[in-house]
């Protein structure tokens, strides 16, 4: 019975984490446009990692929306991130850059983290190990895989409400 058990929380728990997908080889990314995913605009707030996480994001305009994050924790700014989703050949991409709190930037100054457009399932969009879910009007989800030191990696969920 022990063994059941345990079987069906690690099973529970494996399918609870595959909210991410990696773009493989030779995948194509969906026909999409930023009307897909209007409904993001806004401020969004939530918590993670031990801190507050904040994201604004920007109308659609001119084939891009541009968000800016922050992670506040302790009474500082842990790091930001800066980026856009951009319509480039009929589908969306996400490209981002990481800086700490004194703006000094994580990437050479002329790289990217881009991920590309895996698939849409209604309000739900993946992109390469970083997912967008709208939840209602007012909560989202995001899902990352988050790389640690030792080479692993984990998918951490951030929970946002509209401010």
């Amino acid at each position: 019975m022990k063994l059941l058990l345990l079987f069906f929380l690690s099973t529970t728990y494996f399918l609870q984490a595959q909210n991410t997908i990696s773009f493989e080889e030779g995948m194509m990314s969906p026909a999409a446009t930023l009307n897909d995913i209007e409904w993001l605009a806004g401020h969004w707030k939530g918590e993670a990692f031990g801190g507050i996480a904040e994201e604004i994001w920007s109308p659609p305009a001119d084939g891009s929306m541009m968000f800016s994050f922050r992670l506040l924790d302790k009474g500082a700014v842990s790091f930001y991130e800066f980026g856009h989703l951009i319509e480039i050949d009929g589908t969306l991409i996400l490209q981002l850059k990481h800086f700490d709190g004194n703006l000094s930037g994580w990437e050479e100054k002329d790289e990217n983290i881009d991920f590309k457009l895996v698939k849409i399932e209604g309000d739900k969009f993946y992109f390469d190990d970083f997912t967008i879910e709208r939840i209602s009007d007012k909560e989202i989800n995001m899902y990352v895989q988050v790389s640690e030191e030792e080479g692993s990696s984990n998918e951490v969920t951030f929970n946002y409400h509209r401010q």
